[in-house]
């Protein structure tokens, strides 16, 4: 039996999501949030919140499962939504727990663990780099004898480019394993693809088994290097010509379609190595570094909200049906910046639609009907960011405590 006001119930590690729960609010849904006590004093939409919760760990077991089963006895929760990637395996494990619908520990597995993933395209025939599970350690040996170095160590759970290692040799390997011991098992070793690489994401909406929409965007330099090496996060949404754009959205349709995903929003990412496209991974998420706002900047809606309207009309066995794009093209140009509050104000073409107002970091999203023009803007800004703006910091620590 379906409620006049259903209940969702969000988790989320980091602070993000604010649209999300706004839009439940806004089509009548009772909404809780549990974060972490880390993220309570943020600014969240207390004003559309019903509940509001804090834990030291909200990923830990049973801690987690104890306090959602014990909201529940006063709340009937109705759904669980993870609004960050390290709640997806939590929040998969609490609908076993609770019987609620959504996707479960099993499916989860192929939207979070990254050797899961490489595993299951491999299995359909979809391009992946060679690679190779850390638990066989004559395995292990023959791989690194038969895929030349460099090598990237990858955390099969972290998000994005999260504790990723490059390596050269493999004395380097056999160290590093050591100094993981017990948890060596998380990790699996990936060939480095060579020659000048490009990558992309595809953002989905998948309703009922299906892609409802989707869009191509190329990063700058690699997020990877980014993270690791500080530098520049840019991206920009692909021109219809570009002749990589079929490949990607074909590629995106295999790759769900082997994953299965019934209901919800994706961000894949693949790399193109010479002539040939790779997958690189898949999140079942909303894409992270604000990539949202800049398809909102393309399209005219919002990921987050669109994943809010999809969460409600299944909660009431409704149909839900995606917003017609508008067609624009959009770029985001990001950096961390040595000024705890950066003046962008010089950066003042007709083209700029959003500025980030977070400490320490500047950032600007662009929109024209001339995806040249987007083009050519990141790229000039590039170097005045440098100049202007950018600094650099360790990657901070995060997973799966």
């Amino acid at each position: 039996m379906t409620r006049e006001r259903p209940t969702i119930l969000c988790l989320s590690s980091e602070f993000k999501g604010e649209r999300f729960i706004q839009t439940c609010k806004q089509l009548g849904c009772s909404v809780l949030l549990i974060t972490r006590e880390k993220f309570k004093d943020r600014p969240w939409p207390h004003e559309s919140l019903d509940g509001f919760f804090d834990m030291p760990s909200i990923i830990r077991q049973p801690d987690i499962t104890y306090a959602v089963s014990y909201l529940a006895r006063s709340h009937a929760i109705d759904r669980i939504v993870a609004l960050d990637d390290y709640d997806i395996e939590t929040v998969a494990a609490l609908r076993e727990h609770l019987r609620l619908p959504g996707m479960g520990e099993s499916a989860s597995r192929f939207y979070r663990d990254k050797l899961a993933m490489r595993m299951r395209a491999r299995e359909n025939g979809i391009p992946v780099p060679d690679f190779t599970p850390v638990f066989n350690y004559q395995q292990l040996s023959e791989f690194m004898q038969q895929v030349p170095p460099p090598w990237v160590l990858k955390p099969r759970l972290e998000a994005g480019s999260q504790g990723l290692r490059k390596i050269h040799h493999a004395d380097e390997v056999w160290s590093l394993l050591e100094q993981l011991g017990d948890e060596q098992s998380f990790f699996h070793l990936e060939q480095f693809l060579p020659g000048a690489l490009r990558i992309f994401h595809v953002d989905s909406i998948v309703w009922q088994d299906q892609i409802r929409f989707a869009i191509a965007s190329s990063y700058g330099h690699p997020p990877m290097s980014v993270a690791q090496e500080g530098g520049i996060f840019s991206t920009r949404t692909l021109p219809p010509d570009d002749p990589i754009q079929p490949r990607l959205l074909e590629m995106n349709q295999r790759v769900l379609q082997a994953m299965g995903l019934q209901n919800g929003i994706t961000h894949a990412e693949f790399i193109l190595s010479g002539e040939t496209l790779y997958f690189l991974e898949v999140a079942a998420r909303v894409g992270g570094a604000h990539i949202a706002e800049m398809l909102e900047a393309a399209t005219g809606f919002n990921l987050w909200e669109e994943r809010a309207r999809m969460e409600v009309a299944l909660t009431r066995g409704e149909d839900y049906q995606p917003p017609a794009p508008r067609g624009d093209f959009a770029g985001a140009i990001i950096c961390l910046a040595r000024q705890e509050w950066p003046d962008t104000a010089a950066y003042d073409d007709a083209e700029i639609v959003w500025r980030l107002n977070k400490a320490y970091h500047a950032g600007l999203i662009l929109r024209s009907g001339d995806p040249g023009r987007i083009a050519d803007l990141i790229e000039s800004y590039l170097g005045r960011f440098a100049e202007d703006f950018l600094t650099s910091v360790p990657l901070p620590e995060k997973g799966r405590t």
